[in-house]
């Protein structure tokens, strides 16, 4: 009896077994059978702005129903073509991400259609301590003189003159994959021709400072900048001259004038009492 269920069992388990083999023979066959195309990927990470040669690219299966719009099947197509993102391993080369043919390698491939890249020299300070890397986007404020009328005085101003500008390199790195921050001597910005005149003349007048603002934050703020004395709340002094008929004595005493309730300082000079009020 104990045979005989032995035997049961055993059969069971080989009937389990064959089905499980013919169920995964059958998977493979469907998996073998899914139409595929060759398709161009980086052998190895190609920063933006570098020219492609053969040796950094290879081909790989792609199911044909999900091949990216844009991807090349032939190696020899992409022949000193330059690209303007940064691609990693085993992704595909697309038309999208690249420049026009003809295009030379380096920075001036990745610079959007009308627009131009000027540096700008900074400081572990102006340059936000590092943070501002290649990919970032910043804004830009000059600390400057505004021009006097005549008889009034210089007034220092600090306003912000650019917007949302986007960083292109930091000293002589253009990697967009970094987030270390790094202190360098100089960064560049990608402008319009407008803003490129902007940003000469800022720096030309006073002291350049950028601000590190938020990838998707594309909102632009219309300030007036503010001066020092804005800045420190100073309210301008009123002075007022009372003349008097003869020279007043340094021992004389007289009774000061009635003001107004306000923080007030009375001077007397060669016989003219005045009084400055805050």
């Amino acid at each position: 009896m104990k045979n005989i269920k032995a035997i049961g069992l055993l059969f069971l388990a080989l009937m389990i077994g064959l089905a499980a083999a013919v169920y995964a023979a059958n998977w493979a066959s469907r998996q073998s059978a899914i139409a595929s195309n060759k398709v161009v990927v980086a052998a190895v990470d190609i920063e933006l702005g570098s020219k492609i040669n053969p040796q950094m690219l290879a081909t790989t299966d792609w199911p044909s129903g999900s091949v990216p719009p844009g991807a090349f099947v032939d190696i020899k197509a992409l022949q000193d073509r330059v690209v303007k993102v940064s691609v990693l391993r085993g992704e595909a080369i697309l038309e999208r991400k690249l420049a026009p043919a003809g295009t030379l390698g380096g920075l001036s491939a990745v610079i959007a259609e009308g627009k131009r890249a000027m540096t700008v020299r900074v400081n572990d300070v102006v340059g936000v301590a590092g943070f501002a890397l290649p990919g970032n986007y910043v804004d830009v404020m000059v600390n400057a003189q505004q021009d006097k009328s005549k008889g009034e005085e210089p007034r220092q101003i600090s306003k912000t003159v650019l917007e949302h500008v986007l960083v292109l390199a930091v000293a002589q790195e253009s990697g967009r994959d970094d987030t270390k921050p790094k202190v360098v001597s100089a960064v560049t910005l990608e402008l319009t021709l407008e803003d490129s005149e902007k940003l000469d003349l800022a720096r030309s007048v006073g002291t350049l400072s950028l601000v590190l603002r938020n990838q998707i934050d594309k909102q632009t703020v219309a300030t007036s900048g503010i001066t020092k004395s804005q800045l420190l709340g100073d309210k301008p002094l009123q002075s007022i001259a009372l003349k008097v008929a003869a020279p007043v004595k340094a021992k004389a005493h007289f009774t000061p004038p009635m003001v107004p309730a306000a923080d007030c300082v009375e001077v007397i000079q060669n016989g003219l009492r005045t009084l400055s009020c805050f």
